[in-house]
């Protein structure tokens, strides 16, 4: 075992040449040359007594037992990146962010991630899941995870980012054709795009206590299908009012029943850290915070 600690560099360069696809590839990114990527796994190799790669001169591949060690370092090596980048307090953000989040808040996100995120932390490379059904955020090997509205009990840790208002909305070619509600019993008889969570029509419930329940004959299990969707005349929608703010504001889509008020929703931030939440992970969820904060206002 304590050979193998002392071997730290040569486990960093198996890892860093797997993650890059080539001796080379590795070289460029940790600014040394190709021959000593290959002479540290050399070593690496002499001390497990197996051969990690098959080589050739077109490609660089794992054998088996280089697979298997890679499947068990690669995780240690992250970890231990991740803890020493916790304690920093100081610096931008670095590293590898895998992001889950809803599909309309990443649309509207999105510019600015890029622009402005991205821009600001120019060592962060970003994978970004849009998706609206609730992910397996270890299971599925996610850094951090955005949801929306209320939360089961885990062991996560979570962070109540902003308290999002919602709004239901339809086009106005729809309502020419079936009239505009000034009740939500009026309401209960116009046609619905429902929001779908695992198959089930989720209730809109109203500050007032009221409940409906959504019937029409779509179903759809994201922001992105029901925007689209009501933008069509399709029915009615109950959504994120950040989310179609710009189709209100062009006339696109009316706001039916505003007098009736709706609870926001909150959204969250959640990740397996702990307490050591990596730097790059708190920088990306204030952020998305502020970038919501904002969008709420307009």
């Amino acid at each position: 075992m304590s050979s193998l600690l002392n071997q730290s560099a040569s486990l960093i360069a198996f890892v860093r040449a797997v993650e890059a696809g080539s001796f080379s590839a590795a070289a460029r990114n940790a600014g040394t040359t190709p021959s000593a990527i290959s002479k540290s796994i050399a070593r690496l190799e002499a001390e497990l007594n197996a051969k990690l790669f098959r080589r050739s001169t077109r490609m660089l591949s794992l054998t088996p037992e280089g697979q298997a060690f890679f499947e068990r370092v690669a995780p240690l090596l992250q970890a231990i990146d991740d803890s020493a980048d916790a304690l920093r307090h100081t610096g931008g953000a670095r590293g590898h962010l895998r992001v889950s989040m809803p599909s309309e808040i990443g649309r509207l996100l999105m510019p600015r991630i890029h622009s402005v995120f991205l821009a600001d932390h120019p060592q962060v490379e970003l994978d970004l899941t849009l998706v609206d059904h609730r992910v397996e955020l270890i299971r599925e090997g996610y850094d951090v995870i955005f949801r929306v509205g209320s939360l089961a009990d885990s062991d996560l840790k979570s962070r109540t980012l902003a308290q999002l208002d919602m709004a239901l909305v339809a086009s106005p070619a729809f309502l020419d054709q079936w009239g505009n509600p000034s009740s939500i019993d009026q309401l209960r008889a116009l046609p619905f795009v429902r929001y779908q969570l695992n198959g089930h029509t989720l209730p809109i419930v109203f500050a007032n206590g009221e409940t409906l329940v959504a019937r029409g004959r779509i179903g759809l299990d994201s922001g992105f299908g029901l925007r689209a969707a009501v933008l069509e005349g399709m029915g009615v929608a109950y959504l994120m009012k950040c989310t179609v703010q710009q189709d209100l504001d062009r006339g696109d889509l009316l706001q039916v029943l505003p007098e009736e008020k709706l609870p926001a929703r909150a959204i969250h931030s959640l990740h397996a850290f702990g307490t050591l939440t990596p730097i790059r992970i708190k920088l990306f969820a204030d952020f998305v915070q502020q970038e919501l904060l904002r969008l709420n206002e307009d």
